[in-house]
């Protein structure tokens, strides 16, 4: 007599037959697929979303924010290779049209708790819970609020600057001043809130130096009359392609580098500013005028890094996510499957944001094959 057919979902009952003659039958539903949790979808967030959901486990992936990648999106180009930053973020979100992958917008995230039957619940501001097998930290990094240092001048004087403001003038593609004409003269500072003891801030964010020589770079290009400065306490040039960038900004576009730290600046009757600086090389104080001085703007850790990491018992220096140790676990924390990547541990280029989001990933599908 042949066997009634299943219907489709269903699956036989081999109990009567012995276990060595049982078949192995895999079946996942989507209810089945282990869920991972990420919160924060910038370069870091996504990335891990989209590795993840390519080995087959469902992603709820959150972000507070209406936009994703902001940080990634207030970019003109990327260093080294000064590639367009909207292709690539544009190419990042393209790929989370994933069938396993779900985009909450405008859901920022209250609290994580760890639970016995399900393993996490994440709670939303308005109150929702999602389950997740594991969750992954992505909650990322903050710009340096440049009105607390008052010296400087910014927000008092129209010609101070961010370097996120300049990044805004690139993508227009128009650098001008307050009345309109092109800058006859820039000057940068390096470690605007970084490696400052006066800020709390010791640690060095890494990218300031290798984004001011970048900048420098592309305002050359758009106005090549103009003459550049940049003031820095040491240049770190430490990743690939970096030190030929600066040479390049020297030898081909004739950008002054002074060893310095500028301790005043001060508005002019004619909208530009006024500097007192030091150069430290040759021990002499110095006064400058220039149309434009923008502030390279360090990393902190962001709103959401800060309130996650205390919530769940992960604080680690400065406010940022600690991670298990920086060697062998760095993905890992002391909480069963709860994971981090990205700039919440602490400052990092872009390239190393994509690394760590992939390593991320491959640690927790390590981590749901033996759940």
């Amino acid at each position: 007599m042949k066997d009634k057919k299943e219907r489709p979902g269903e699956r036989r009952t081999w109990s009567l037959l012995p276990k060595a003659l049982r078949p192995r039958i895999e079946v996942q539903t989507q209810e089945e697929r282990p869920v991972v949790a990420i919160i924060g979808a910038g370069p870091a967030g996504m990335e891990a979303a989209i590795q993840i959901a390519r080995q087959s486990c469902q992603v709820l992936l959150f972000e507070a924010n209406a936009d994703l990648a902001l940080n990634l999106q207030n970019k003109y180009k990327l260093f080294p290779d000064m590639s367009d930053a909207q292709t690539l973020a544009q190419g990042m979100m393209l790929a989370l049209e994933h069938p396993l992958i779900t985009v909450y917008r405008q859901t920022p995230i209250k609290h994580v708790v760890q639970v016995e039957n399900f393993h996490w619940q994440v709670f939303t501001e308005d109150n929702r819970v999602f389950k997740a097998t594991a969750v992954l930290l992505c909650t990322g990094y903050e710009v340096f609020d440049a009105r607390r240092k008052e010296e400087l001048g910014y927000g008092i004087y129209n010609g101070v600057i961010t370097s996120l403001e300049l990044e805004n003038m690139f993508k227009q593609e128009h650098i001008s001043t307050l009345t309109g004409d092109s800058p006859k003269r820039v000057v940068f500072l390096q470690c605007v809130g970084s490696r400052d003891e006066k800020v709390g801030n010791r640690y060095c964010s890494k990218v300031c130096c290798v984004t001011a020589v970048k900048q420098a770079i592309e305002l050359k290009r758009m106005h090549p009359e103009t003459e550049v400065y940049v003031f820095y306490m040491d240049l770190r040039m430490w990743g690939k392609g970096f030190e030929e960038m600066y040479r390049v900004a020297q030898e081909q576009y004739n950008i002054r580098f002074v060893r310095g730290r500028i301790s005043e600046a001060a508005g002019t009757f004619d909208g530009g500013v006024q500097i007192k600086a030091e150069d430290t090389l040759i021990g002499k104080p110095l006064k400058m005028r220039t149309d434009l001085l923008v502030l390279m703007l360090g990393m902190e850790a962001s709103c959401g890094t800060k309130q996650l990491a205390k919530s769940c018992g992960i604080v680690g220096d400065y406010g940022f996510a600690g991670s298990l140790d920086p060697h062998l676990n760095d993905n890992h924390t002391h909480r069963k499957g709860l994971f981090l990547a990205g700039t919440c541990k602490r400052p990092m280029s872009l390239t190393d944001v994509i690394a760590d989001a992939r390593s991320a990933a491959m640690e927790i599908i390590n981590y749901l094959s033996k759940q």
